[in-house]
């Protein structure tokens, strides 16, 4: 029995000697400690896959990403996860950035892609080599190389492919399709539009013809005039990537102000906040999947709309009450800000208050047909997407969130 006893003492001092083995952390139950998860992860490895699209992205596949974004001689942490509205992060990829930068408390350039899409999200942290400038060419060329069937590991190997390159190469046309003109890289001024500026001297010359024309004929029989189809469409063309660089330049800087916003004392002045990160978020999700007028238009009323949740935030923050700023004409955004409280529009035994502005108020009281944007099949609210069926946001749902739920790709 002593025998015994002596037994067991040494196995009680044997069991305290050993080292315990810390408990096993649970799974994430906050943003943050989802973005500590993910911070641990890049800490070993630079390129993180979420589990749910393992099987998406074989080994091969993420070394050679890896293996791309080493080269570049910079920290760069690359992140593949889901993205949706009931996740962690709302399903806003600028809020899961900001949230693994700190956590991971580094340098460098964080890339972020929602592994069921192909556009990234990218955010500079304590460097000043690459500019922002140079990340956000690269991942618009990226998209622009690998087409529009390629997945999200093309386009991240594509973009570090070219961030890697002193400067951009010239675009190549891809079979087909016309390449837009852009500015050339090295700033000569090769990159102008000259064909605008032919389209023009051709409508001049017509214009010139047709009044030369009608005086020989005497003034009752001068011949009716239009616009070429190949001019029409230029110029079209031309004012559709003149209002994308447009949107892409608003989305940047109000991102950048975004971005450097603390967070409001006020409940109020928050719920601002969010409200402007979510119609800043939807602008860059239309953006980035579509440059038809119609949707980039849409993207412009997001944008509009982030700014004005902004700037209110900004008022209630400082005790001020937020300005009265009316919201764009429903009928064509384009025409500016919309005149007066909403005007009511009937059409078979229906009504809507929509906000217009002062021209497509005159039209509708003249009994004309006001000049709304066009679409594919005339005015735009012809159409069935959600921009037609909500007059860009001015009835039914929020359309930041109607965009978070992917709405304006139906």
């Amino acid at each position: 029995m002593r025998k015994l006893m002596g037994l067991l003492a040494a196995l009680v001092v044997l069991l305290t000697a050993l080292p315990v083995a810390p408990a096993m952390a649970g799974p994430p139950t906050t943003p943050a400690e989802r973005a500590r998860e993910i911070a641990q992860a890049l800490a070993k490895n630079p390129v993180y896959i979420d589990p749910a699209y393992a099987s998406a992205y074989p080994a091969a596949t993420q070394t050679e990403i890896g293996v791309k974004a080493k080269a570049l001689g910079y920290p760069v942490y690359t992140v593949i996860l889901p993205l949706t509205a009931g996740d962690f992060f709302r399903g806003e990829e600028n809020t899961a950035l900001t949230l693994i930068m700190d956590a991971m408390q580094k340098p460098g350039l964080y890339v972020l892609v929602d592994g069921g899409g192909r556009f990234p999200w990218h955010e500079l942290r304590g460097r000043t080599e690459p500019d922002y400038d140079k990340v956000s060419a690269a991942r618009k060329r990226a998209l622009d190389d690998t087409g529009y069937n390629s997945g999200p590991a093309q386009v991240l190997i594509r973009m570090y492919e070219l961030l890697a390159l002193p400067s951009l190469p010239p675009a190549t046309a891809k079979p087909g399709k016309s390449t837009p003109s852009r500015e050339s890289d090295s700033g000569d001024g090769s990159g102008f539009p000259w064909w605008i500026v032919g389209g023009v001297a051709v409508l001049a010359l017509l214009v010139l013809a047709f009044r030369r024309g009608g005086r020989g004929r005497g003034r009752g029989k001068q011949a009716a005039f239009s616009i070429p189809p190949h001019v029409a469409v230029a110029v079209a063309d031309e004012k559709r990537r003149k209002l994308t660089r447009d949107a892409g330049e608003s989305l940047t800087s109000l991102g950048e102000q975004l971005a450097s916003l603390p967070v409001a004392t006020s409940s109020r002045a928050r719920e601002l906040q969010q409200r402007a990160l979510d119609a800043h978020q939807a602008a860059g999700r239309v953006l980035d999947g579509s440059d038809d007028i119609v949707d980039v238009v849409g993207a412009t009323v997001l944008l509009d709309l982030a700014q004005r949740e902004y700037d209110a935030a900004q008022a209630v923050e400082a005790g001020r009450q937020p300005a009265d700023v009316r919201g764009l004409c429903a009928f064509n955004p384009l025409h500016g800000r919309s005149t007066g409280g909403p005007t009511t529009v009937e059409s078979d035994g229906h009504a809507l208050e929509l906000p217009l502005c002062r021209a497509c108020q005159k039209a509708l009281r003249r009994g004309a047909a006001p000049a709304s944007l066009r679409g594919a099949d005339g005015p735009y609210w012809h159409g069935d997407d959600l921009w037609a069926r909500t007059f860009f946001g001015s009835v039914g749902d929020n359309l930041a969130d109607a965009v978070g739920r992917g709405e304006h790709r139906s």
